[in-house]
């Protein structure tokens, strides 16, 4: 199975654009064929917009023709062009300028809504933040709550997009583990009961009937 990063995307494109069997396809995006051909029916990922895995660099044209002929042909992804390059070791906790350290507690806050799956170490070592920064912003106690907006930590410049791919990719399988457990509680959004019903009105505009109003509180504000 390829690491594909938008597996669901990658798949819409190879089904737009290919004669690929939904095997071939479910196989190298790690889905399951009916998964597949969930969205080939526009049953599942309905409205979403596919992903060119040729231009992403998961895959080349040859590749895809190679499926094309042969149905039992299980796609290869392509080898990376920087995988070659080594990538220098980091010794102690990343630095950071100063003027793009108050942007850190923006990115903790858009891991803690985007990706829960990724760990408070992983979040510590990806943008060089601290365990007690992390646990202000989670439950609103840092000292500047009121302004902390969350923001992608490549956009702040906290980190590069390889980065961030990678850390989210190692969290994947946490992901999926807490999507199951979410779905076996029966947890969602959008489930949890109005409490302003019609009679919760009526007894409201009942209680302010029954209260004594003399004329002093009346006339008070003209005195």
């Amino acid at each position: 199975m390829a690491d594909v990063l938008m597996p669901r995307a990658t798949a819409v494109w190879l089904l737009d654009n290919t004669t690929l069997t939904f095997a071939q396809i479910a196989k190298f995006c790690g889905l399951h064929h009916l998964e597949v051909k969930g969205i080939a029916d526009g049953d599942v990922a309905e409205n979403m917009r596919g992903v060119d895995p040729i231009a992403g660099g998961m895959l080349s044209r040859e590749e895809i023709a190679k499926g094309e002929e042969n149905p039992d042909y299980d796609l290869q992804v392509a080898k990376s062009k920087i995988a070659h390059i080594p990538q220098p070791k980091r010794k102690g906790s990343r630095y950071t300028p100063v003027i793009r350290r108050q942007d850190k507690p923006d990115a903790v806050a858009w891991f803690i809504r985007n990706h829960p799956e990724v760990t408070d170490a992983q979040i510590i070592k990806l943008i060089g933040t601290t365990k007690t920064t992390i646990n202000n912003v989670r439950d609103k106690s840092h000292w500047n709550a009121q302004n902390i907006r969350p923001v992608d930590p490549v956009t702040l410049g906290l980190c590069s997009q390889i980065e961030l791919d990678e850390v989210i990719a190692k969290a994947s399988d946490r992901r999926r583990k807490m999507d199951a457990e979410r779905a076996a509680r029966g947890e969602g959004p959008g489930l949890t009961p109005a409490k302003d019903t019609a009679d919760a009105y009526e007894a409201e505009e009942e209680d302010i009937r029954k209260k004594d109003v003399s004329a002093a509180d009346v006339f008070r504000d003209f005195d």
